[in-house]
């Protein structure tokens, strides 16, 4: 600290001197960060990595250029823009400019560097500062990853793409009417709406000469996800309970149930608004979490005690590999209850990812016959799939691929 009681100064590591440029820009936009920090405004390590992207889409070497562009990646509000304007000018001001400075701001750290243009783009990318992609490469990065591979950072990045997937679901339409701006293409689509028609003819002497039209209203259909969290799906079953967890928070009529040996519900348990939260109270009321299979056991159970909850035309997915210690048979015959109390059965199996998979074990033999669309649900690429199949989009390319896989 400064006997004045002020400002401290921060000066350039002689080391610094025989860096690469961009190992020297990245020093400068450290300091000019610690210096914003010091004045007040609330940037860190974010705004940083912020910071450098922003460079990279902008000539360096125009001085304008970078300077509306950190300004744009540091400052959020309009009380920044002074502070900003000091440590911009502290930090990377021309040698000639140097006498001229502004005085720096109270609090704002005064730096002393050597006043040296930022280089330019061609010599940053050939220095040696460590290049970090920008987030939307991380993302594309993780759409067909496997979730087994997953690491936390990436599990907690995955969260946001399932949050927008989440809200992408079956639809059907109600029994409900809402007014049509005009008629459909289709005349059995849409019908007069005699109310509004009188009421305007009354401004036109009662002649009809607006016609209105009403349409049938959609609503959401039933969602129901059964998630297989046996020891066989362990690396998969945190990610799907983590999708599920969305959908239950993103829409009405979303039912969740885990099976092993048994099936739990755990709808209740799944709503909330953190998902670490939500998938260990999920995880305990499962007391056979990560132990055997019977799959045939767990779906007589859904068929028989919670049909009436579920109802008749909701879309079934089931998340497993297939991996069955039960009775087949009555796997079979659930199975195919199930199928036809649904308006649609889907079937996300993992181990359907790998080129050379083919469904031999007795499980998915015994229920592939029953399904009607057999996806794999390993990455975020597959739960994408998945959500255009249920808005509609997939559904004639798909229909059938189950059937397909039981023939081989």
């Amino acid at each position: 600290m400064c006997a004045s009681g002020g400002c401290c100064t921060v000066s350039e590591s002689p080391v610094a001197s025989h860096q690469s440029p961009g190992a020297r820009l990245t020093a400068r936009l450290v300091l000019l960060v610690a210096a914003m920090r010091a004045g007040g405004p609330r940037v860190g390590v974010d705004e940083l990595l912020s910071a450098h992207r922003v460079l990279g889409a902008v000539d360096p070497a125009d001085r304008d250029s970078a300077y509306f562009a950190l300004r744009a990646a540091l400052c959020s509000r309009r009380e920044d823009l002074p502070v900003f304007d000091a440590a911009f000018e502290a930090g990377f001001s021309a040698p000639a400019a140097a006498q001229a400075a502004p005085e720096p701001l109270a609090g704002v750290a005064s730096l002393v560097l050597p006043r040296v243009a930022i280089p330019r783009r061609e010599e940053i990318v050939e220095g040696d500062a460590e290049l970090r992609p920008a987030a939307w490469s991380d993302v594309e990065l993780l759409r067909d990853k496997d979730f087994a591979d997953y690491t936390e950072e990436e599990r907690r990045l995955a969260r946001g793409i399932m949050n927008a997937l989440a809200h992408r679901g079956p639809r059907r339409a109600s029994r409900r009417t809402r007014a049509s701006a005009r008629r459909g293409a289709q005349p059995h689509a849409s019908r007069p709406d005699l109310r509004r028609t009188v009421r305007a003819s009354l401004r036109h002497g009662g002649e009809p000469v607006e016609r209105h039209w009403r349409k049938r209203a959609e609503g959401q259909r039933p969602l129901v996800f059964v998630c297989d969290v046996s020891g066989s799906m362990e690396p998969y079953a945190r990610m799907l309970l983590q999708y599920m967890h969305a959908c239950v928070a993103a829409r009405r009529r979303v039912e969740a149930f885990v099976f092993g040996t048994r099936l739990t519900r755990v709808t209740r348990e799944l709503r909330g608004r953190d998902p670490d939260r939500a998938l260990e109270r999920a995880a305990g009321a499962a007391a056979d979490w990560s132990g055997g299979t019977r799959m045939g056991e767990a779906l007589a159970a859904l068929n028989r005690e919670h049909g009436r909850r579920l109802g008749r035309g909701a879309v079934v997915v089931v998340l497993s590999d297939g991996w069955d210690r039960g009775d087949a048979d009555q796997l079979a015959a659930e199975m195919s209850r199930l199928h036809r109390c649904a308006q649609r059965l889907v079937w996300l199996n993992p181990l359907k990812a790998h080129p050379e998979y083919e469904p031999l074990t007795r499980g998915m033999r015994a229920a592939l016959p029953s399904v009607d669309d057999f996806l794999a649900g390993n990455s975020l690429a597959s739960l994408e799939q998945l959500a255009g199949l249920l808005e509609g989009g997939l559904a004639s390319v798909n229909r059938g691929n189950a059937a397909a896989e039981g023939d081989r």
